[in-house]
């Protein structure tokens, strides 16, 4: 099967439009059935038959998980099931991904990835644990699936198994964290970990439960009974508010907002949201993307912020960003370059993200707080050389500054335009209280504990000039920024830039980047993205794997891969 150029891609799904998605609310338990509509792939070379999925399914799936966090603060255990007669879900498609670019399949691992990452967020951070029903067989990535949610509870009916299959069937590996959630966040033996994954057929009830694959078994008489039972353990444990309930100061805590449609147009080699704006240079290969602070005075205190619900910028301008990234991702391929940039004032971005800090516990205002991390946790994994440039009129103060610290390269003006009249006044960065750990990138820390790390010194000189107005001498001073040109060289010394990055090899700057941006200790997270993300996108390119004799082009067709027996 030849490759076939992917669609347009749009990453923004609602729930009038589900096809592959049930979402049922009863009380404080969601049920969130999977039930993949099988004519309705992505592409049409392929059936998602068995409750397998592509990547529209998951883009739903990714909506899923960031409506009932926003618009259900109530909901307290999420339960994830199969649609269908003993499928809990059989994993990604073997047709799409046979017949996929490279850069597609690369692509959809790390999305499902971050959406599977969106569901542990959430089971941590945000008191809504998500149960994994199994009620049926959990393959490949049905399993990776089911390794998301905190419990897995397989029904015990002598035919349901758990499995990864993919190194014995598919001579890749399991695409979203399975082999790493199996012994980092499974504790699964390694011994019995190297079993499991080299077992084609899986593991069923009682063994599965022995090996630390899942949390309990039960036989089909009792299952709905163990499920309710566990999600109702699960919910008791919860701080989300109750249905109808109060906070401590007597205010409705439990309003959910609605998570309203992007404002988006497309314009040849340009992208408008409301906050956001994308323009597209193809002959450097870059892409600059500016985002706009506060315009109007933004919500003080939670109830507001329930008033004013997703219009308010610290909702709508991550959710905008993270859109505009995800459509880089995947359909500006060749764009290799993103140049971050900002518009606004200091003073606003500042007023608004005080709700973080003075309301941090309400849950709407901590749910804004972990959208932005994660959105800024995509920002360092897009495989995207960075660059942030701070210029007179931008706004980089607190959790914008948070772009600075993620760029590969920061340039920032050194006064002001000289050659307009009535110059504005010299670009400023300013930290703030947010910046010392409210976001934490895939490596635990703090972006400024991450630039910093085993300068110790240095690291509290740059936090020291929290809440001060850096100008581009001082801000270089602290090492927050990297050059600081004049109006004289700003042009020539960016553009330069620019196209030297776009003459080299994008695949040594992809490894070049990763490398530099997560040091210090390593994480389930990193491990999942650094190194799965890069040894999954050589394998994809292994002749075992894809070539016309490879496993994924034999897969169904009865005859066997013929593999090249050299470890290389």
């Amino acid at each position: 099967m030849s490759e076939q150029a992917e669609p347009i891609v749009k990453m923004e799904a609602d729930p009038a439009s589900y096809r592959h998605w049930h979402v049922a609310i009863d009380g404080a338990i969601a049920t969130v059935t999977m039930a993949v509509e099988a004519e309705a792939g992505l592409r049409d070379d392929y059936q998602l038959k068995t409750n397998s999925y592509d990547l529209g399914v998951d883009i739903e799936l990714h909506d899923v998980v960031q409506r009932l966090r926003f618009e259900h603060p109530s909901v307290k255990t999420v339960v994830l099931t199969g649609g269908y007669d003993k499928i809990f879900c059989a994993g990604a498609n073997i047709q799409m991904l046979a017949g996929a670019t490279h850069g597609h399949k690369v692509n959809f691992c790390k999305f499902t990835n971050e959406t599977r990452n969106s569901i542990e967020d959430a089971t941590r951070h945000s008191g809504q644990t998500w149960i994994a029903a199994v009620n049926g067989t959990a393959a490949g990535g049905g399993y990776e699936l089911a390794l998301a949610c905190d419990e897995i509870l397989l029904i015990d009916d002598r035919s349901s198994a758990v499995s990864l299959p993919e190194i014995p069937l598919l001579a890749v590996l399991p695409g979203t964290g399975g082999l790493t959630r199996v012994v980092d966040k499974r504790f699964v033996r390694r011994d019995l970990a190297d079993a499991f994954a080299t077992k084609t057929e899986g593991v069923r009830g009682k063994t599965a439960l022995e090996w630390g694959l899942v949390d309990a078994i039960a036989p089909s008489s009792s299952f709905d009974e163990l499920v309710a039972e566990r999600a109702a353990a699960r919910a008791a444990t919860s701080d989300r508010p109750d249905a109808a309930g109060s906070d401590s100061a007597g205010s409705n805590s439990a309003g959910g907002i609605t998570l309203d449609p992007l404002d988006r147009t497309v314009d040849g080699d340009t992208i408008n949201y409301s906050l956001v704006k994308v323009a597209i240079d193809r002959s450097l290969g870059a892409a600059t993307i500016t985002i706009a602070g506060p315009t109007e005075p933004q919500p003080a205190d939670p109830q507001a912020l329930i008033e004013v619900g997703s219009a308010a910028w610290l909702i709508r301008a991550a959710r905008e960003f993270d859109d505009a990234m995800l459509h880089l991702r995947f359909n500006e391929p060749t764009i290799g370059t993103w140049v971050l940039t900002t518009t606004g004032e200091s003073t606003s971005v500042e007023g608004a993200e005080r709700l973080l800090i003075d309301h941090g516990d309400h849950w709407l205002v901590r749910e804004a707080r972990l959208q932005w991390a994660r959105v800024l946790r995509r920002l360092d994994l897009s495989s995207r050389t960075l660059v942030a440039t701070v210029e007179p009129g931008s706004c980089f103060v607190g959790v914008l500054a948070e772009i600075v610290l993620a760029a590969d390269r920061s340039f920032m003006l050194t006064g002001t335009w000289e050659d307009i009249d009535d110059p504005p006044p010299p670009a400023t960065v300013r930290l703030s209280s947010v910046n010392a750990g409210m976001f934490p990138m895939a490596n635990g820390l703090s972006r400024l504990a991450t630039r910093f790390w085993g300068r110790d010194d240095a690291l509290a000189a740059a936090t020291a000039t929290t809440g001060t107005d850096l100008d581009a001498a001082a801000a270089r001073a602290a090492e927050l920024i990297t050059f600081d040109p004049d109006d004289l060289d700003w042009e020539d010394e960016l553009r330069l830039m620019l196209e030297e990055r776009n003459s080299f090899s994008p695949d040594a700057l992809t490894g070049m980047e990763a490398n530099y941006r997560f040091v210090g200790p390593e994480t389930m997270e990193t491990k999942i993205f650094s190194r799965l993300t890069a040894w999954q996108n050589w394998i994809f390119q292994r002749p075992n794997a894809v070539g016309p004799e490879g496993a994924l082009q034999r897969f169904g067709t009865g005859s066997r891969p013929d593999y090249d027996k050299r470890r290389v």
